[in-house]
């Protein structure tokens, strides 16, 4: 009865031990994730570009309009932050609500402006001008995974993206630029 009962437990602690191990995750979901990841680049500059975003779109409130990316960091510091955004009107781009940019507790919130006209970039075609904004800087102390999130009314549907216009104002996001700076 005891040698039973010691064969039942050994037993059980195997199947226990090996279901453990199991995640239960078939290994198709694990490939998809590892090929939703942007990489840092070797200079350090990560380039996130709406149209590789997650996109979610409230057609009744489009200044809560969001894109996110899910980004490898391999070399930590401070950067620069840049958006790009595609125009008809340099002069103006026409945001009616701040932009914010966040990841993990670093936020920044800021109005875009024409800070960099860029003629004849491959972004865009004519009449449109891919316009660089400055929002500031923040400090990735840490390499890893994180999430990167954008919120924005210039984030636009993919039917209307396809387009190049996005309404009366003609503007869209196009990218974020995290640019490192170097001493």
């Amino acid at each position: 009865m005891c040698r039973k009962l010691f064969g039942l437990l050994i037993l059980t602690g195997i199947a226990l031990f090996y279901s453990c191990k199991n995640t239960g995750e078939p290994k198709e979901t694990k490939n998809k994730v590892v090929q939703n990841k942007i990489l840092q680049q070797s200079d350090g500059t990560i380039s996130l570009k709406v149209d590789k975003a997650d996109c979610y779109q409230d057609m009744v409130n489009p200044s809560s309009n969001t894109a996110e990316w899910n980004v490898v960091v391999s070399k930590s510091g401070r950067f620069n932050v840049w958006l790009s955004s595609s125009t008809k009107d340099t002069t103006d781009l026409k945001y009616n609500n701040s932009i914010m940019l966040s990841i993990l507790d670093n936020r920044i919130e800021a109005r875009p402006a024409c800070d960099k006209i860029v003629h004849n970039s491959s972004d865009v075609t004519y009449p449109y001008f891919r316009a660089d904004s400055f929002l500031g800087s923040l400090y990735i102390q840490d390499t890893g995974l994180y999430n990167i999130q954008i919120i924005s009314e210039k984030i636009v549907p993919k039917d209307i993206r396809k387009g190049e216009s996005s309404g009366s104002d003609n503007s869209k996001l196009l990218s974020v630029f995290l640019t490192p700076i170097t001493r």
